[in-house]
């Protein structure tokens, strides 16, 4: 029985923000193995015919709402970001660009855009906002520049999003435990379930 959990996601998806902060207690507790797979939300939308559930405003009050009642259950801060759907492309760069060089500043950069979006209402998507969230942290911001412009670090992004879509990914956080596959952060009993089986 396989032990690897794959997790597509997006940090301007609230959902993805709910799995990233569940996700690792959840794995570790089944002693599995956690592997995050950053994609392009707006690519998967494009490929997939789909779109957010935010671009139909009744839904989205729903959305947000019940996003922050599982905040609640969670006990993890949650606020609506500030101008949602965010442009993600730079940030999601980032994310990739970080993965393929350190795996703990991929950890710390990742849980910083998340809760800057999700917990602080900061606009992670403004460069200005971004450079000083990530300088605060210690990062070297004239090495994220530049490997956010790396077309290795581009087409890294790209070819994670086009996986996704041969997968059957239309949305985030999308999670798959060996080849069944779960969408949405509140999947995440299953994924408990079929770990623990």
């Amino acid at each position: 029985m396989t032990r690897l959990v794959e997790c597509f996601f997006d940090v301007g998806s609230p959902a993805a923000y709910l799995a990233w902060m569940q996700l690792p207690k959840i794995v570790a507790d089944a002693g599995g193995t956690l592997l995050w797979r950053p994609i392009l939300l707006g690519g998967i939308f494009k490929a997939t015919g789909n779109s957010s559930p935010v671009t139909i405003p009744a839904k989205a009050k729903w959305l947000m709402a019940d996003l922050a009642r599982f905040a609640t259950r969670y006990g993890v801060p949650f606020q609506t970001p500030v101008g949602f759907p965010l442009n993600t492309l730079s940030l999601m760069r980032g994310a990739v660009g970080l993965q393929m060089q350190d795996q703990e500043a991929f950890t710390r950069y990742v849980s910083l855009v998340f809760s800057g979006i999700f917990s602080q209402g900061l606009v992670m998507s403004d460069p200005t906002v971004l450079a000083k969230v990530l300088g605060d942290a210690g990062f070297d911001l004239a090495a994220f520049d530049a490997m956010t412009s790396d077309p290795t670090v581009k087409q890294a992004l790209v070819a994670g999003t086009d996986e996704a879509v041969a997968r059957g990914v239309f949305g985030a956080p999308t999670m798959f435990v060996g080849e069944t596959m779960h969408f949405g952060q509140d999947r995440l009993d299953f994924i408990a379930a079929e770990l623990r089986r």
